[in-house]
């Protein structure tokens, strides 16, 4: 497994790269789990040339607490990614993906980034959005890989390729979850053993969000996940919301769109979690 930190030396390999075979792109912030590894799975089977991204996107955190205590294993990650057989691994400094420092640019997504994260997190998106086009312009890769556990962060993307890099194929794959329901996430290093108990009930939430939408109303079905959480002394809702699984338009009605999702963020103790599901009303 080649391991490169310079964008210039990435450029040079890549550059040698033939233009016959397929290079799939995995973009992560570290701390990998058995879902980020899935991603990597899915482009070895899909592609000649896997390459994974490890970098923390400053640009991304509107809480500077937040970006302090993200999870650091780069020596565990890079571990992990040699025995699954990925191909290259990228792990630049902020100066090598920003050497004329943070960018400023304003991207226009619509209402995608207003609603759910983008309402709470400002700016969030915006990062998002450059650190990925910085990463594409670089390794301009055939296919790129992301979870549906971001939900949100995946419909961002697909806006961005269409709008700037229609010839990168953005490949969305399964959300994977613990034994006990969790999504995995990175996230779920931080958290204690009181809260790691509590937090598979977002799942079961959702699950029953999903078998209650069959009979109950959007309006009815948001109160009573808001409820549900208030009697919960460990997890505190920051939101909830069903919407459309294509636009991320708030839902009024069931028939407002073919295709529901719903999607919530939940602190259990200081540390953040998202998670969502797809609900299919007819």
């Amino acid at each position: 497994m080649k391991i490169i930190s310079s964008v210039y030396e990435l450029t040079v390999f890549l550059s040698k790269h033939s233009k016959t075979e397929a290079l799939g792109f995995i973009p992560t912030m570290g701390a990998l789990h058995k879902g980020h590894i899935s991603l990597v799975k899915k482009s070895l089977n899909q592609n000649e040339l896997s390459l994974c991204s490890i970098f923390v996107n400053p640009t991304q955190f509107n809480n500077k607490t937040d970006l302090k205590n993200y999870p650091n294993r780069l020596e565990e990650d890079l571990n992990l990614l040699e025995k699954t057989g990925c191909d290259m691994v990228f792990t630049p400094s902020v100066k090598e993906i920003y050497p004329n420092g943070l960018p400023t640019k304003v991207y226009d997504f619509g209402v995608l980034d207003k609603v759910m994260e983008g309402a709470v997190r400002p700016g969030h998106f915006n990062g998002l959005a450059m650190v990925v086009s910085r990463l594409f312009e670089i390794i301009q890769p055939q296919r790129a890989y992301f979870g549906e556990k971001d939900f949100q962060q995946l419909a961002i993307i697909r806006s961005l390729a269409a709008q700037k890099f229609k010839n990168i194929e953005i490949v969305p794959c399964s959300t994977l979850r613990e034994n006990d329901g969790l999504a995995m996430s990175s996230r779920n290093l931080l958290l204690n053993k009181r809260y790691r108990t509590a937090a598979p009930r977002i799942y079961e939430r959702l699950l029953a969000v999903q078998k209650r939408a069959k009979n109950t109303s959007v309006s009815e079905l948001r109160s009573w996940v808001i409820n549900s959480f208030k009697k919960d002394e460990d997890l505190i809702l920051e939101y909830f919301e069903i919407a459309d699984a294509r636009s991320l338009k708030k839902s009024a009605h069931w028939s407002d769109f073919p295709k529901h999702i719903a999607c919530l963020a939940v602190f259990a103790g200081t540390t953040r979690l998202i998670d969502n599901i797809l609900l299919e009303i007819n």
